[in-house]
């Protein structure tokens, strides 16, 4: 297998998997993936906060569109904008108790979609190896 395989099968993986969970997500608890990553973000930062650029720095979807789906969830309850007193001219996107909530009912939902679909297909050493190697692309 060379270097560009790899790439291709990371590609091909994630084109396969991301609309399998957004649809299970979304049949189970009317919550986009988009949304479920912005939570689960927002969720385990400090404060339950984050700026729109660090907001778009940690999730998966782009900066313009992370600044959508906080629009979005706003709409929905499950996120408020707050004032940032170091700067004014930023907000913090910040979890409420209902995201909180909608977080943790889909959790169970996120999760044993990632073992049907992505782990149980591999051995726990693989699965160890594939997130290792993944970590070091990371860290560049």
């Amino acid at each position: 297998m060379d270097n560009t395989a790899a790439w291709a099968g990371l590609l091909r993986v994630h084109a396969a998997l991301v609309p399998v969970l957004d649809q299970e997500l979304q049949a189970a608890h009317g919550l986009p993936l988009t949304w479920y990553d912005v939570l689960l973000e927002l969720n385990s930062a400090k404060d339950r906060q984050l700026t729109m650029g660090e907001l778009g720095a940690k999730a998966v979807v782009s900066r313009s569109r992370s600044s959508r789906v906080v629009d979005e969830l706003t709409r929905a309850g499950l996120v408020e904008r707050v004032a940032n007193p170091a700067d004014g001219r930023s907000a913090f996107a910040r979890i409420t108790a209902a995201g909180r909530a909608r977080l943790r009912a889909a959790a169970p939902t996120y999760l044993a979609g990632i073992e049907a679909h992505f782990t149980s297909r591999m051995t726990p050493a693989e699965a160890r190896t594939v997130a290792a190697a993944l970590e070091k692309v990371l860290k560049g």
